[in-house]
């Protein structure tokens, strides 16, 4: 199994990013590949994928440990996935999301397509990073929305 962890900072409050990141429709907006995404039920969200070759379908578990502001979430079918998401505050207006991905190479060539050993790890670094920088414009234009 590798581990990939990243972090960004972001110009709103834990509880805004903590709200943003809970709500499955917002996925496709900040995830590279999510073509759709919903709740399925109190703990499950369900993923619709755009991969190499047809479109996949993933369920994924989530959990919360709320008082220390960490989700972790399970794949529970498809490819063998996880990871953590943790929101630390700075300050008042301004967190810091630290990502954890844990993943077996063979597994996301064998499912997603894409380059082997060092260019694919390269290609997943470049995908989170791409993806928390989308949270982060997400939700920091939805923050000045409101």
């Amino acid at each position: 199994m590798s581990t990939l962890e990243e972090h960004i900072d972001i110009s709103v409050p834990v509880d805004k990013a903590w709200d943003c990141l809970h709500r499955a429709e917002v996925y496709p907006r900040f995830v590279n590949g999510v073509r759709g995404a919903r709740s399925a039920g109190e703990r499950r969200t369900h993923l619709d994928l755009d991969a190499a070759g047809p479109t996949q379908e993933l369920e994924v578990e989530i959990v919360d440990r709320e008082m220390e502001n960490v989700m972790t979430w399970q794949t529970r079918s498809g490819p063998d996935l996880a990871g953590t998401f943790s929101l630390l505050p700075i300050d008042r207006e301004h967190t810091r999301l630290q990502a954890r991905f844990e993943y077996d190479p063979g597994t996301i060539k064998e499912t997603f397509g894409g380059p082997k050993g060092f260019a694919q790890a390269v290609a997943i670094e470049r995908s989170v990073r791409s993806d928390l920088e989308h949270f982060k414009e997400l939700v920091e234009t939805e923050a000045t929305r409101r």
